[in-house]
């Protein structure tokens, strides 16, 4: 948590180019972009959890809605208002909440939609359950949870994989039916970790978070892995982005393959999409 709250103004940019100056950054960041915008309110007050620099807040919630950013980093939240006026996003300025995710200082129970998005939920480790059931508790009657987890290192398509880039470029201008057919032949293969992961970091499974959620009465949206087919393969996805057609075609892609349930123990992100029942009963 001491180095969350520490953040430097390097690390805030940083944390914002993280979905820019690739095209594997720009399917990764676009393919979010797509969740949030199907599961987006119209209206009431929106917040996004862990915010970090806001890389995501434009596209939480509608232009009707009040956006809050709450984050651990001064630092953070002061790139959001950099970032907003730099971009140019339409709407105010989100207003900005610095404190603690597992402990918010916020009302609950008021909010259309909250956010946990990013990594924010496993770099939380031991405290990942209690800013779980706080993320649930601020969340109104109706409204919507949307939540990212990293169940593992990530998978790719094997078919595409051992295709030359250009052929794949190619390939993404026939009708999806036929790609997912060559596909689901050759299946996919795991990817190596990239990196170590610290322990502490709390990795959650899809099923998991489902069980919890459906138990304490949410109604599953949506939930989908992100890019399984071809999101560790930068090589093929910068051929594809050159080519609107294809690259349009990959993202139909990514998604019709990303809502299969068995693409998500192996997948390096899943997005969770649930709504608050009306009828559900506050845990106090």
């Amino acid at each position: 948590m001491a180095r969350f709250r520490s953040a430097d103004a390097y690390r805030a940019r940083r944390e914002w180019l993280r979905y820019e100056g690739t095209a594997q950054r720009d399917l990764f960041r676009e393919l979010r972009e797509r969740f949030l915008a199907r599961h987006a309110v119209s209206e009431g007050w929106v917040l996004d959890v862990g915010s970090g620099p806001g890389r995501f807040l434009p596209w939480v919630g509608g232009p009707g809605t009040r956006k809050v950013a709450l984050d651990v980093s001064r630092e953070m939240l002061t790139f959001v208002r950099r970032a907003w006026d730099e971009g140019g996003t339409p709407g105010p300025v989100p207003d900005r909440i610095l404190g603690n995710a597992a402990r918010p200082p916020l009302v609950r129970g008021m909010w259309a939609e909250v956010t946990v998005l990013g990594n924010t939920l496993g770099f939380a480790g031991r405290s990942a359950g209690p800013l779980l059931e706080e993320a649930e508790q601020l969340v109104a009657p109706s409204g919507v949870l949307l939540i990212e987890i990293a169940p593992s290192s990530g998978e790719r398509s094997q078919y595409l994989a051992r295709l030359p880039a250009s052929a794949v470029r190619r390939l993404l201008h026939a009708p999806l039916a036929a790609v997912l057919g060559r596909l689901d032949r050759e299946a996919f293969r795991a990817e190596p970790p990239r990196h170590d992961t610290p322990r502490e970091f709390r990795r959650f499974t899809a099923d998991e978070l489902e069980d919890r959620l459906r138990t304490r009465g949410w109604e599953i949206r949506e939930t989908i892995a992100v890019a399984p087919a071809l999101g560790p393969d930068a090589e093929r996805i910068s051929a594809v982005r050159r080519d609107p057609k294809s690259w349009a075609r990959l993202l139909d892609l990514e998604e019709e393959i990303g809502h299969r349930s068995e693409r998500w123990p192996g997948a390096a992100a899943v997005l969770v999409a649930a709504r608050r029942t009306s009828s559900m009963r506050m845990i106090k």
